[in-house]
């Protein structure tokens, strides 16, 4: 089976790349480097011994996406091809809109003509909005507290209406919790061209020496520590979750959570990170953040029982494992 792997170069992408490659797929990578980089596709050879098919393109091109259908034929289409940065996303509502809109029509376009059957959505746990944890599929999704979380709820939208109106489209709908870790192989891990707001890239560049110290926003939550609890779960057992997603899409619209079920606090994760790589964090703490949850967890026993998904990686690897790609970076 041929799979278009749209943003293949990024974080998720290129480590989904590698899973379906070590399954026997053919896999053809689309990604204009907007936050990504050749250094992927690098990465996923050395660890494959196969350099997939590239084309570095935008997928909101529709003569572009056109080109790879015609010449490829793919089977299916994993959708990875977003403006990812929440504070971006309030800052140029639209440009998320525009980008990561019709990128989903464009590719869903290109499957109608060309009969690919299968879609699987890259999504995100945003799509609940302070719905309280842990969060489970059937929730009605309330309003996302930025344009990328809304950006994200109107692509499900469009794909669920397309699926209804085109029986022979099966879409699959992931919604990502916390996605952190690198390959063991330190070849592969998260790399982003603007800068990162998410905690593990901070508490790195805290590790490094390259900000005087970690903010740790929020000591008053309703939480054990005081501090937010998230579900964070190791990259490589997201790129497991997609090629599950693949094998078991027949037909209609799945929706699956993709976390462990099991929250961390941020002083927890700041702790794990010291015990699993043996360095010191400096840490401040700060006043909450506008908008910033308590909690956000995944209820995964739908993903468990349909998919046969669970995540196996716990919080030592994913800490070990983002420390071990950031230093060979450095090398």
């Amino acid at each position: 089976m041929k799979i278009l792997v749209a943003g293949g170069a990024g974080f998720i992408g290129s480590h989904t790349c590698v899973a379906l490659m070590e399954q026997g797929y053919e896999v053809v990578v689309a990604d204009n480097f907007y936050n990504s980089s050749m250094a992927a596709l690098e990465g996923i050879r050395e660890i494959t011994g196969t350099a997939p098919a590239f084309y570095e393109i935008d997928v909101t091109n529709e003569a572009a996406v056109e080109k790879i259908f015609s010449e490829h034929k793919p089977d299916g289409v994993i959708h990875f091809a977003g403006y990812k940065a929440v504070g971006e996303s309030v800052e140029e509502p639209l440009k998320y809109y525009q980008n990561n809109l019709l990128s989903t029509i464009v590719l869903a376009k290109a499957c109608l003509k060309h009969g690919t059957a299968r879609f699987v959505f890259s999504s995100s746990a945003t799509v609940y909005g302070a719905n309280p944890s842990p969060l489970n599929e059937e929730m009605v999704l309330l309003p996302a507290e930025n344009p990328y979380g809304e950006t994200k709820v109107m692509s499900e939208k469009i794909l669920i209406d397309t699926a209804k109106a085109n029986p022979g489209f099966a879409v699959s709908l992931l919604r990502y919790f916390n996605p952190v870790g690198a390959h063991e192989s330190a070849w592969l891990g998260e790399v982003s061209r603007i800068v990162p707001a998410n905690l593990m890239p901070r508490l790195i560049m805290a590790a490094k020496g390259e900000m005087d110290r970690l903010m740790v926003f929020g000591d008053d939550y309703p939480t054990e520590d005081g501090t937010a609890v998230r579900d964070y779960i190791h990259v490589m057992d997201l790129a497991k979750g997609h090629v599950n997603a693949l094998a078991h899409l027949s037909s209609g619209v799945a929706v699956h959570n993709l976390g462990t079920g099991k929250g961390t606090s941020v002083l927890e994760l700041i702790r794990a990170f010291e015990e699993a790589n043996g360095v010191k964090i400096p840490y401040q703490m700060a006043e909450r953040r506008a908008g910033d949850l308590a909690e956000c967890y995944a209820d995964t026993k739908k993903a468990r029982e349909e998919l046969g998904f669970a995540a196996e990686r716990d919080i030592l690897t994913m800490c070990r494992d983002s420390w071990n790609f950031a230093q060979r970076r450095e090398r």
